[in-house]
């Protein structure tokens, strides 16, 4: 099943590939959001998620296009090697909703050039400013192709990645998981390939690493108390409301990534990742299908969060109103997903407490 009417995001779809300056390809993102929220409430789920990050990333393939050639005509001439455009984060797992920020970086080909550092400082910089502009905000954790720790050769990578498996203090570890996500979105696809054959090797090297990640994995915010209750904020500006990033979707993706890496998964979609893990049987079967439609539900409901328009492009913060969920069966559904969180991230718990004792 697939969104009833297409014809306007065929339409977006090549008004994007052809857009010829960020002002013409910004103007086709926002006409595109338009259509996107009109049809969020009648689409399957899975279609509109699809569509609207299919719409993420023809936008950032062709702002890597346009950076490219603006570096032409500015005198720094064509990419001196091949280079990779990839995505982290939620636009890695092609989860972005449609105010999403940046989680992208860039790989560099190990051919020699004397002008390729200084050439992809100024294309790192130069892109991740055309995609704020384009109303993708800067990461506040600074995971972007602009940042020298997020951009690097092959080699320079493979390094990377090897210390951070190697170093088991949790910020470097949260780097690798960070990693773990990482998708190709333009540019040479083989440094993509030879990236994640790269990544994943490190796992099978490494046999105390899952344990690590896991450590790391198991920590998230407290959303049912003691009764089986919901938790709010019970200060700020958000009191009373529920976050339902940081409450429910991002505990269910970590878990979720965990057993992936686990098990030795390499999809980055979190539905595909629980598909290939049932298939695997990697966890009971009940559990994986309660995680499933518990995804589903963080999705809804992540989609569901007031957002307002600023320039014509949408900011939101992640909270939803308790009032209007009570109202219909939001509550009781969001009540059956963070149930299923706590049944998983319990598991978890009792897996590290195994892992831990095996290991001393």
């Amino acid at each position: 099943m697939e969104l009833q009417n297409m014809a306007p995001w065929v339409s977006s779809a090549e008004a994007i590939d052809h857009a010829d300056t960020p002002e013409s390809l910004r103007q086709v993102r926002v006409d595109s959001q338009k259509w996107l929220l009109a049809s969020q409430a009648s689409a399957p789920l899975s279609d509109w998620l699809r569509t609207a990050n299919e719409m993420h990333d023809r936008i950032a393939a062709r702002a890597v296009q346009m950076c490219e050639k603006g570096m032409v005509e500015d005198g720094f001439g064509p990419p001196p090697v091949p280079y990779a455009f990839i995505a982290f984060g939620s636009m890695g797992r092609s989860e972005s909703t449609l105010w999403s920020d940046q989680d992208n970086g860039m790989i560099i080909s190990d051919l020699v050039s004397a002008d390729k550092e200084l050439y992809f400082n100024e294309f790192g910089r130069r892109l991740s400013a055309m995609l704020e502009h384009l109303g993708y905000p800067k990461c506040e954790g600074k995971v972007m192709c602009s940042e020298p720790l997020w951009r690097h050769t092959l080699t320079g990578w493979q390094d990377q990645l090897s210390k951070w498996s190697e170093d088991f203090a949790w910020e470097p570890i949260r780097y690798l998981i960070i990693s773990s996500d990482m998708r190709h979105i333009a540019g040479d696809e083989q440094l993509s390939v030879e990236w994640k054959q790269s990544f994943y090797k490190l796992f099978r090297k490494q046999p105390d690493l899952p344990s690590v990640v896991l450590r790391n994995t198991v920590r998230h915010k407290a959303t049912l108390n003691i009764l089986g209750q919901i938790v709010t904020e019970r200060f700020g500006e958000h009191a009373g409301d529920f976050d339902v990033k940081y409450g429910l979707y991002i505990p269910l993706v970590n878990a979720v990534r965990f057993l992936a890496l686990q098990h030795g998964v390499e999809e980055t979609s979190t539905l595909k990742r629980l598909r290939r893990l049932a298939s695997l049987e990697a966890a009971p079967l009940p559990l994986l299908d309660a995680c499933e439609r518990a995804f589903r539900i963080a999705l809804q409901l992540r989609m569901a969060t007031p957002a307002r328009e600023k320039d014509g492009l949408l900011i939101s913060n992640g909270y939803l109103a308790v009032k209007p969920l009570k109202q219909g069966k939001g509550w009781h559904e969001l009540r059956e997903a963070l149930s299923t969180v706590r049944r998983l991230h319990r598991a978890l718990q009792r897996q590290l407490r195994f892992m831990e004792g095996r290991r001393s």
